[in-house]
């Protein structure tokens, strides 16, 4: 961020409630490499809800978007680089340890209802948690742009941030340019049973991809039953093992169905090359690759903690949760891996015990306007997926295509949560930005997935 300038936003606590607290957010504005800049500027938005657009900005690597553009990063309201900043270190601790607890067992669930209730117990004296939601970062997307001086920008989004990104278009049509959404989450879909549709649209187009792999194929033909079985094995002989994380030390990991559900959806979607070999060994009584990958990503402190907890909470309790019932989840989980354990589909993949956590949060609903609303608009948009994303899967780009009527759809192949990372993504989200209209898309087109893992029979 060599020669960024930075500042603050100061914005209402609660803009339905006049003369209250002030909260100060954090701005960067990294200058186009091109100088001077005449073009219009792109603004970041972040997911999570919780992830700081300043401290973890979803940049694409080896492509300068700010080549021709400034890029102006800036924090959502309860981030970490914000004041007040709703970190919840009570949860952050609790997830470091959860590696070693039973994923879905009631003593895990007592544990974080307990964090959340600390959590809540120590912030909500010094800040309205009902103000900390989507329409008020909304409200601060617009007051930056306006206090910036800008006529109109180009939005770039990614997860939660899509949803964001596509509320604000109803909020401030006239101020965009165009918007690139990577990992698209529509704000009607934002609730925990949806990452069971991810999660398995990610599992069938992974097992097609070792399917295609000649040499995957033959070392490993039954890869999908072989993952059902091992789910509901591990749920009713759950496996511990220990592994050695650097930094870290020896550290105790418990998989279980549910655990070994979340590292599909949330790690080995990331890891691609290793899914088929860490199944095979799993089956034949060697849970190390999985446990090795999970402890070091989980158990280590300095990738803890990135997500500022409070704000997820404020967001997922008045906006996700609400909108779908528990017997909604329970389906949706059944209509994506029948075969599993009802105490498996019990817990969605990234949301355990969610509900039981929002109990204690206690935030009201959301407008059923501005959750359920649908966004219509001629802005260019470019719909961004990937074909391994366990969390916001390609259905979601489908779901929203119909009403942006000036979009483009782009599916990249064996690309996991977060394309701006793959370097098929992000030569399309620089393209785009050059030429909304019609960007350059064809890497997509001759992009595969990467080759599997290959491991020696035993």
């Amino acid at each position: 961020m060599t020669g960024a300038r930075c500042g603050e936003l100061v914005v209402p606590e609660n803009r339905t409630k006049p003369g209250g607290r002030a909260l100060r957010l954090a701005v960067a504005i990294i200058p186009s490499v091109t100088q001077p800049s005449g073009a219009e500027p792109i603004v970041f938005v972040q997911g999570g809800p919780g992830t700081d657009g300043i401290v973890h900005p979803a940049v694409p690597n080896d492509v300068r978007i700010n080549q021709k553009r400034d890029l102006i990063l800036f924090t959502q309201r309860g981030n970490y680089t914000s004041k007040p900043a709703l970190a919840c270190p009570e949860i952050d601790r609790l997830d470091i340890r959860r590696v070693g607890m039973l994923s879905d067992a009631p003593p895990t669930g007592d544990a974080l209802i307990q964090a959340a209730r600390a959590c809540h117990d120590r912030l909500a004296p010094n800040a309205d948690l009902t103000a900390f939601n989507t329409i008020e970062s909304v409200h601060d997307l617009a007051d930056l742009r306006t206090a910036l001086g800008i006529n109109q920008w180009n939005v770039f989004a990614h997860s939660y941030g899509t949803g964001l990104a596509l509320i604000y278009m109803r909020h401030d049509p006239n101020g965009i340019r165009s918007v690139a959404l990577d990992g698209v989450m529509p704000p009607s879909h934002g609730a925990p049973g949806y990452a069971w549709t991810s999660a398995r649209e990610a599992f069938d187009n992974m097992i097609k991809a070792c399917v295609e792999q000649p040499a995957c194929g033959a070392r490993y033909p039954d890869l999908a039953k072989t993952f059902v079985e091992q789910v509901s094995r591990l749920e009713v002989r759950p496996v511990t093992t220990t592994v050695n994380v650097p930094e870290v030390g020896e550290t105790t990991v418990v998989l279980d169905g549910g655990a070994l559900m979340g590292w599909f959806a949330t790690l080995a979607t990331h890891f691609p090359a290793e899914f088929p070999a860490s199944i095979d060994e799993l089956a034949r009584g060697n849970p190390q690759r999985i446990a090795e990958r999970v402890a070091t990503i989980r158990a280590d402190p300095t990738n803890v903690g990135v997500m500022a907890q409070g704000l997820a909470l404020s967001v997922m309790c008045s906006e996700w949760v609400p909108f779908e019932t528990a017997e909604d989840a329970r389906r949706r989980a059944q209509q994506a891996f029948p075969e599993f354990p009802d105490s498996v589909k019990e817990q969605a993949p990234q949301f355990a015990f969610i509900r039981e956590e929002c109990d204690v949060w206690k935030v009201p609903k959301a407008s059923d306007a501005v959750v359920l609303g649908t966004t219509e608009s001629a802005v260019p948009t470019l719909l961004l997926s990937g074909s391994f994303d366990g969390q916001t899967g390609p259905q979601f780009v489908r779901y929203v295509a119909p009403h942006l009527r000036r979009s483009t759809e782009v599916t990249v192949p064996g690309a996991a949560h977060g394309v701006f990372s793959h370097p098929c993504g992000a030569m399309i989200i620089a393209a785009f930005f050059d030429t909304p209209e019609e960007p350059d898309t064809g890497c997509a087109q001759t992009t595969k997935p990467p080759p599997y893992l290959i491991t020696s029979p035993p």
